[in-house]
C-alpha cells in the first residue's frame, strides 16, 4: 500500500511539470564569420548579432540561458557561386546574407519564433599589402631654453595589411602624439600608431620605439663695455693709457650657460704690456671666454697704447 501511493505520488509530478505552461524570452546571439576569401578583409560595417524569440519549458529555458550561443556564418560556402572558382567570383562589396534557421544551435524542445535581422549586412573589401614611412608628432613645449631634434623612430617604417579604401586612405603613417612638455632631456618611448580603424593590421604589432632628441638652444648674447685690464703694466703704474678702454663682444652658446651668472663672471679682457718700453703701440686684447662659448665678434679690435 505504502508503495503504491509513493508511486501515485511520482506519477502526478510528472503530469504536473508535463503541463507546465512554456515561456517566451529573448536571446542577441553573436555573429561569428569564417572562411573569409584570402584575398578579402570583412570590414567593420557588418551586422555582429542577431535577435531571437524562443518558446521553451522552463526548466529547459533556463538551461539555454547559460550556454553560449553563436550564430556562424561561412562566407565563402554563403557568396561563392562557383565552388571550383577558388573564389575568384566573390568580388568587394556589400553583401546581404539570409540568417538559416538550422543554423542556430537550438536544444530540441525549444521553438524559434522570430529572427531579427532575417538578413545579415557583410561588406567585403579587396585585401592588400603596404608600406609606411612613420612620423611622430610632437605636442607641448621643451623647457625654456630647449628644443626637440628629429625623432629617432624604430622601425622607421612598416607594412600594414587591411582593406584597400583604409590603406589607400593614409597619406602620412603616424603614432600617437608625444608630450614634449618641460622636457630637458632626451628620453625614449614606445608608443602606439594612430590607427582608428581595426580593418587595418600591422606588422608585426603597433607598437613603435621613438627616441626624442632635447638639447639646448644656441642662443648669442652681446657683452658692453667690458673694462680692458693692464697685465704688467710699466712704472710708474699712471704712465701706460689705453684707448678705448672698454671693448664690447658678442657670444653664442647654450640657452643656460648665457644666464648663468657665475659662467658669465668668468668673462674678462686684458692687454700684457710685458717688456713694453715708452711710445705708441696698437694691440689686440685678450678675451676670456669660458669653455662651452664662442666669440663671434668684439669691438672694437685694435686698441691703442701709450707708454710715457
Amino acid at each position: 500500500m505504502h508503495k503504491s501511493r509513493f508511486l501515485l505520488i511520482v506519477m502526478l509530478l510528472f503530469l504536473v511539470a508535463c503541463t507546465t505552461e512554456p515561456v517566451e524570452t529573448d536571446l542577441l546571439l553573436p555573429v561569428d564569420f569564417s572562411n573569409i576569401p584570402n584575398n578579402m578583409i570583412l570590414t567593420d560595417f557588418h551586422t555582429d548579432k542577431i535577435e531571437i524569440k524562443i518558446q521553451a519549458a522552463p526548466k529547459l529555458m533556463e538551461l539555454t540561458n547559460k550556454e553560449n550561443i553563436r550564430y556562424t556564418v561561412d562566407l565563402y560556402t554563403d557568396l561563392e557561386f562557383d565552388p571550383a572558382g577558388a573564389s575568384d567570383s566573390i568580388e568587394p562589396g556589400a553583401y546581404l546574407i539570409p540568417v538559416e534557421l538550422k543554423r542556430i544551435p537550438m536544444n530540441p524542445g525549444i521553438t524559434i519564433l522570430s529572427i531579427n535581422p532575417s538578413y545579415l549586412s557583410v561588406q567585403l573589401e579587396k585585401k592588400i599589402d603596404k608600406t609606411f614611412k612613420i612620423t611622430t608628432p610632437y605636442e607641448g613645449l621643451p623647457a625654456k631654453g630647449y628644443i626637440a631634434l628629429e625623432p629617432i623612430i624604430t622601425p622607421n617604417n612598416i607594412k600594414l595589411t587591411g582593406a584597400a579604401p583604409f590603406i589607400n586612405s593614409i597619406k602620412i603613417l603616424k603614432t600617437k602624439p608625444i608630450d614634449l612638455a618641460n622636457a630637458k632631456k632626451t628620453f625614449q618611448k614606445n608608443i602606439p600608431l594612430d590607427l582608428n580603424n581595426t580593418s587595418v593590421i600591422s606588422s608585426p604589432d603597433h607598437i613603435i620605439s621613438v627616441k626624442i632628441p632635447i638639447v639646448q638652444q644656441l642662443i648669442s648674447k652681446t657683452i658692453e663695455n667690458i673694462p680692458i685690464q693692464i697685465y704688467n703694466c710699466p712704472a710708474p703704474a699712471d704712465s701706460a693709457n689705453i684707448a678705448p678702454s672698454k671693448i664690447t663682444i658678442k657670444i653664442k652658446g647654450p640657452f643656460e650657460a648665457l644666464n648663468n651668472k657665475e659662467i658669465m663672471d668668468q668673462i674678462y679682457s686684458f692687454i700684457d704690456m710685458k717688456d713694453l718700453k715708452p711710445g705708441v703701440y696698437a694691440r689686440h686684447a685678450y678675451i676670456n671666454i669660458p669653455v662651452g662659448l664662442i666669440m663671434t665678434d668684439a669691438t672694437p679690435q685694435v686698441f691703442t697704447i701709450k707708454i710715457e
